[in-house]
């Protein structure tokens, strides 16, 4: 056992205990995304590297020390994607989705980082997300919030609160950048070495700093709307109004950046106190430069993208994972040379009822072991087909979960019976 290969650090198998939860997040994302409009989107998990330092910020923590990034053996540098919007938009621009057309898309995949492994923060990860294009207004960043904020319901999920700010446009925020220099550089002593590193090249990521030592000085930087300019500032008001008049409870935090260099305007997360430091579990924005900045024209977007994995932590720490549809019929053999005419039978039931759960009993074993694997797999029906049985061309029907009689059944009326009974 000493050489026995373990999983990767930082990422993690998920086992048939844990799908029910999972299946439960992916087709109510699936369903609750179609219902809005949205078409399903599938990209490469490998990219060229240059795809996420362009995308991304050449100076963030992502591009610089957590990208999975190799040269392939054509001399190409190569990267699993550390998030899918980047790939999204050159999917839209290499396939032509971008040029005057309007879209909303979703996705579900898994993403990689090497960070440090902690609760709820995995070198592998997946995530649900949503991206639009093509659409300018407050509008579609009210329909994403809605959208996410209705996905919490249905997950029966609680305590998880919205927060929204605005960046402004490309031209404020420029102009706020400088502001923020100049009061850090009056400060400098009090920045960590992240921080004062990123101050020439990025220093709103400075305020989305968890430095403890640093929040007194991040609480008395400027603050960004204090420095929109007036579209920027009615954009913002545009959106408050909607989600005011739809009765959407948020907060607005000054301190709210995103952790990616292609948000403009407004950005949102959707927070929570239950998961330790791990708080946020979906967050997103509008991002009108991208695509531009990926190579196309000009052209309005915004999406959100949700950690699979916290959100599964909360369904399953506020119990809110439903038990999956237990095995309809266990299907017992008795008797020498009856199992193809088990399996007959049962593929047979499988072409009448398409949407019939059974296990068909394999591996030999006594009749009395059958019934007890039949009765573990949570059947409600036992199914036995032995000799007797064959040669009447009957099934005998044991009730596993409620007190009846056993009862025999003509194999040519077994699915009319068992959709009667289940």
């Amino acid at each position: 056992m000493g050489n026995q290969i373990q999983v990767i650090r930082g990422m993690h198998d998920i086992l048939p205990a844990d799908m029910p939860a999972w299946n439960q997040l992916e087709d109510s994302y699936r369903s609750l995304a179609e219902s809005y409009g949205y078409q399903q989107i599938r990209t490469p998990i490998l990219e060229k590297s240059a795809l996420f330092s362009r995308s991304i910020g050449e100076v963030t923590d992502i591009v610089e020390k957590e990208m999975y990034s190799f040269i392939d053996r054509n001399g190409d540098s190569l990267s699993l994607r550390p998030e899918n919007t980047a790939g999204v938009v050159r999917a839209g621009l290499e396939h032509g989705l971008l040029n005057d057309q309007q879209h909303r898309l979703w996705y579900c995949g898994p993403m990689f980082r090497h960070e440090r492994p902690q609760k709820g923060r995995y070198r592998q990860f997946y995530q649900l997300g949503a991206e639009t294009f093509g659409i300018a207004g407050a509008d579609i960043e009210a329909e994403l919030i809605f959208l996410a904020t209705r996905f919490w319901k249905r997950l029966g999920l609680e305590d998880i609160d919205l927060q929204i700010n605005s960046l402004g446009s490309s031209e404020s925020r420029k102009q706020f950048k400088q502001v923020l220099v100049d009061y850090f550089r009056d400060n400098y002593t009090s920045l960590d070495a992240d921080s004062q590193r990123r101050l020439e090249t990025n220093p709103l990521r400075i305020l989305d700093s968890k430095n403890p030592d640093m929040q007194s000085v991040i609480n008395d930087a400027p603050q960004l709307k204090d420095n929109l300019d007036q579209q920027s500032a009615d954009h913002f008001f545009d959106l408050m109004d909607i989600l005011d008049y739809q009765g959407v409870s948020y907060e607005v935090n000054p301190r709210l950046v995103r952790g990616l260099d292609y948000y403009s305007h407004t950005v949102f997360e959707w927070v929570t106190d239950t998961l330790g430091a791990q708080g946020t579990v979906c967050g997103g924005g509008r991002y009108d430069g991208l695509v531009e900045q990926l190579g196309g024209r000009a052209n309005h977007a915004a999406g959100f993208s949700m950690g699979c994995e916290r959100l599964i932590s909360m369904l399953v720490n506020q119990k809110k994972v439903k038990n999956p549809d237990t095995c309809d019929v266990y299907l017992v053999m008795r008797g020498a040379h009856t199992v193809r005419v088990a399996h007959k039978l049962a593929e047979s039931l499988r072409d009448q009822m398409p949407q019939l759960t059974m296990l068909v009993h394999a591996g030999g074993g006594s009749f009395k072991s059958q019934m007890r694997k039949a009765d573990r797999s949570g059947a409600r029906i036992a199914l036995i087909l032995g000799e007797s049985e064959i040669e009447a061309n009957s099934v005998a029907v044991k009730f596993l979960r409620e007190d009846k009689q056993q009862i025999d059944i003509a194999q040519g009326d077994l699915a009319v019976s068992l959709a009667n009974m289940l």
